[in-house]
């Protein structure tokens, strides 16, 4: 194959036809163009003009979820190489007619030229592709990757979840051939979703909002004695067993894992008689505090095969579905402001909002590198310990949210009150802040890695330390 990048014209199209899959990224059919002409993806590269670097993870190694955005010379180069239209490639691939402020105008533009960039951050999330399939419909078992949500993860033929692209580990997919129950719900999602159109709202959200919900569940289920579903699926998906590396499977296995009450709970949150019994327990026209057992929360249980997670759901007060629940009382009332964010139903605060499997496994690779961290927080914290520091936390939190409706009145009276509860909060943070930094020294941290963390000299906290346990009767 000839091709001459100095001029607009070419001496010949590619040898070979290589069609794109469906929502395939750029980078992936360029990859597997070099790969049908036996080059190196790296090989393929100098037929452009390339204004940057290809993006790498921070061990150094190339990001999977690349993705490539091309001039239209760059385009007309790529079709003429896979022997495809361009009118099918721009079918195909979401990214082909995406423009970059790094891309040559003008005369220059007749050049192929292309750039770098992460492929989240193009279009959405970015997955890994099935292989067998890939193999099934071009004949070669090559990597590709492709934009992909997560309601679409599960290739039901050969029984794999598809991985995020994004993240530094090996796997391309989970097993999940002996969990029929992970297929069925993608199946489900369907009709999820033409639930979601006739109530107005759009499916995407809905599943982002019920995906918080889980994914916050999930992480308290560590606690949960009675869970048995979760550990049971998380272990097959690990090929066993996960206990050789639990946390680590936590994270990657986490999605395949919860994504049947992810679907679940966006079904239940779509249904009025759900919303009904979110109003029957505020009191309806009578408001009083949402109880701890009840009707709606007890229900969602057992739309999810928990029926004794009712009141564990119920006491999450900081969480998203407590805020869905306040939404629907709100306009149930009439009581909401201004339309907003704040009196959206599927409005997922960023607080609420996972963390990916990359940023985790990004903060777990940090955590067994950092001295005296070999093992995680979880494991040599107690339970109690983290529960008092998170109250705290709350407790500091709900203090500072209700200073804003005390700045009106008497000046004098406005400062004292101000000044008081700002003083309370302050404690607050301060307890939580002394009994994290035991946490960590008690955990095999270095004492001085903590002060160097918490800006104060070793023995200022050595002395801080000490006076806190004699208080606490340590």
């Amino acid at each position: 194959m000839t091709i001459q990048t100095g001029t607009s014209e070419r001496a010949g199209a590619g040898v070979f036809r290589v069609a794109p899959l469906a929502r395939e990224t750029t980078s992936s059919l360029m990859g597997r163009i070099a790969h049908r002409y036996g080059l190196s993806t790296k090989g393929l590269r100098p037929y452009w003009q390339w204004r940057n670097s290809p993006p790498m993870h921070e061990s150094g190694g190339p990001r999977a979820d690349a993705e490539v955005l091309l001039n239209a010379a760059g385009r007309q180069l790529l079709a003429d190489m896979c022997g495809v239209g361009p009118d099918i490639l721009a079918r195909a691939l979401p990214s082909w007619g995406q423009e970059d402020a790094k891309l040559p105008a003008g005369k220059d533009a007749l050049l192929p030229a292309a750039a770098w960039r992460i492929g989240g951050a193009v279009l959405g999330p970015v997955a890994f592709g099935c292989r067998l399939c890939t193999a099934r419909r071009t004949g070669t078992a090559v990597r590709v990757v492709r934009y992909a949500p997560l309601w679409s993860r599960v290739c039901v033929r050969h029984g794999r979840w598809l991985l995020e692209a994004d993240a530094d580990q090996p796997h391309e997919y989970l097993d999940v051939r002996h969990l029929p129950e992970v297929a069925a719900a993608q199946r489900r999602w369907t009709g999820v979703v033409r639930r979601a159109v006739r109530a107005g709202a759009e499916p995407e959200r809905v599943f982002a909002l019920a995906y918080a919900v889980v994914a916050r569940w999930w992480e308290q289920a560590l606690h949960w004695e009675r869970e048995s579903i979760w550990p049971r699926r998380l272990h097959q998906v690990a090929g066993g067993d996960a206990g050789g590396d639990l946390e680590w499977w936590r994270i990657v296995g986490r999605d395949a894992v919860v994504f049947p009450e992810v679907v679940a709970v966006a079904d239940a949150l779509l249904d009025p008689g759900m919303a009904e019994l979110v109003w029957v327990d505020s009191g309806a026209g009578r408001p009083r505090a949402l109880p701890a057992d009840g009707l709606f929360c007890h229900r969602l249980g057992e739309r999810v095969g928990r029926t004794w997670l009712g009141p564990l759901a119920a006491a999450d007060h900081g969480g998203p579905l407590i805020a869905w629940m306040g939404s629907v009382i709100r306009r149930r009332r009439g009581a909401g402001g201004p339309p907003g964010y704040a009196d959206d139903p599927w409005w997922v605060r960023r607080e609420h909002q996972p963390v990916t499997m990359a940023g985790q496994l990004r903060v777990l690779g940090k955590e067994k590198r950092a001295p005296g961290s070999g093992t995680m927080w979880r494991a040599v914290v107690p339970p109690e310990q983290r529960a008092r520091i998170g109250s705290l936390i709350d407790s500091a939190g709900e203090q500072l949210v209700q200073l804003r409706g005390v700045q009106s009145g008497p000046t004098a009276e406005v400062g004292r009150q101000l000044l008081r509860s700002l003083g309370h909060s302050a404690g607050l943070i301060e307890a939580a802040w002394k009994r994290t930094a035991v946490a960590a020294v008690n955990g095999g941290v270095p004492l001085e890695e903590v002060a160097r963390w918490a800006d104060m000299p070793a023995e200022t906290l050595r002395s801080m330390l000490t006076a806190g346990r004699q208080e606490d009767g340590g």
